[in-house]
């Protein structure tokens, strides 16, 4: 017997390794962002602090993290390579970078970033009891039954024997310190519930995919040097 496994989602996890005096540098910028947050009356009491949120989206302005991005730049390359898109046929822009700070129970819910194409995270602070990320499948495309694998009932009574790659609705990838993950920016994803982090750090991004020439091509975004502002 063959199994076949149609469509699957790439996410790619790959490594930075950055040296430590500049890995304290980036940590100690990120927690003055923290101590001048902008609006802190948008942060919740079991809510990650969020730097997009709280007036610092830009962190790729930042010299202090221009080594970090140069690398993120090379596994995005790598990412779009995995996926055969001609990287000299496209421009890519990163157009939003931020920090996400957790400790204790604070979470960050399922989301998506529409606003962009490629969406990155890279784990500059984390501890192995830390939340990893998780994703989660909106699709559903071997539920056979609906509502069967989101079903209580069902895993309670044992119609569902196990919980597999084949029928979860979320899964949490195992991450450490120095990892990055880069996935589409329409993914589902946020971190663990009920996780204790002991001031877990990561630095995301998002990437937008500008085609270098659109003569000829029907759905890619066309240069930016050809568009008239309003």
């Amino acid at each position: 017997m063959k199994i076949l496994n149609l469509f699957p989602s790439s996410v790619i996890q790959d490594k930075i390794l950055i040296n430590q005096n500049i890995k304290k540098e980036m940590i100690e910028e990120i927690e003055t962002m923290v101590l001048n947050s902008k609006n802190k009356d948008d942060k919740g009491d079991q809510d990650s602090w969020t730097g997009d949120t709280q007036g610092f989206e830009y962190i790729f302005k930042n010299k202090k993290f221009s080594l970090l991005l140069q690398e993120i730049k090379k596994t995005t390359i790598k990412y779009i390579n995995h996926l055969g898109i001609d990287d000299n046929k496209i421009d890519m822009y990163m157009n939003r970078s931020w920090a996400t700070v957790s400790y204790g129970k604070e979470k960050i819910l399922p989301h998506k970033h529409k606003q962009s194409h490629i969406s990155f995270a890279y784990y500059l602070k984390k501890n192995p009891e830390d939340s990893n990320i998780m994703f989660y499948d909106e699709h559903f495309q071997n539920e056979i039954i609906p509502g069967l694998f989101t079903s209580r009932t069902a895993r309670a009574g044992g119609v569902l024997k196990e919980m597999n790659f084949f029928n979860a609705s979320s899964i949490d990838i195992k991450i450490e310190e120095d990892d990055i993950l880069v996935f589409p920016s329409k993914s589902l994803h946020g971190t663990q519930p009920n996780k204790l982090n002991s001031g877990r750090i990561s630095i995301s991004g998002d990437i937008v995919c500008v085609a270098k020439d659109s003569e000829l091509l029907e759905n890619m975004m066309p240069p930016i040097n050809n568009w008239d502002k309003l």
